[in-house]
């Protein structure tokens, strides 16, 4: 069973400073490739295209239903999507929505650019990757559904919490 993560104020703030790098593509691995879920965040699909990120792999992560993109070996290509035409707005939606442990971080895809993405830091990571299939099949509804409750405050710029 996981730990409920307890977020400080200092790194609350620090959080809440990601988008000051001014990102541009995101890269996403993870649920943010699924349509229902971007309707339910933004109420609209951006543009998408697929990427891949090489030297990183979307881990399954201990009591989520969500990955977290981590280093992994030479060998590893994270396979996602970008997001190419997203609003200021936009962006901090995804910012309050991601957990307060990634860190936004710039990386290079397989495709000669580069691509925003959130990181997992560490903790909780399981030897798995992440089997998007069986999200879909066994927890997508559910977790659109959960997106669509949490998005007016997103929108209003309160984190989710967890």
């Amino acid at each position: 069973m996981t730990q409920a993560i307890t977020t400080s104020a200092p790194e609350a703030t620090q959080n809440r400073d990601r988008l000051s790098q001014r990102p541009d593509v995101l890269f996403c691995y993870g649920t943010l490739q699924f349509d229902a879920v971007l309707r339910s965040l933004l109420g609209r699909v951006p543009q998408k295209s697929p990427a891949s990120a090489p030297g990183y792999r979307a881990a399954a992560l201990e009591g989520r239903v969500y990955p977290g993109l981590v280093a992994g070996t030479s060998a590893d290509l994270a396979p996602g999507l970008i997001l190419t035409d997203l609003s200021s707005e936009e962006w901090r939606i995804f910012d309050a929505f991601e957990d307060a442990r990634y860190e936004l971080r710039q990386l290079p895809l397989a495709n000669g650019g580069r691509g925003w993405a959130y990181v997992w830091p560490g903790g909780d990571v399981r030897v798995d990757d992440w089997d998007a299939a069986e999200f879909e099949a066994q927890h997508l509804a559910a977790y659109a559904a959960r997106c669509a409750r949490l998005a007016p405050g997103l929108a209003a710029g309160r984190p989710k919490g967890e």
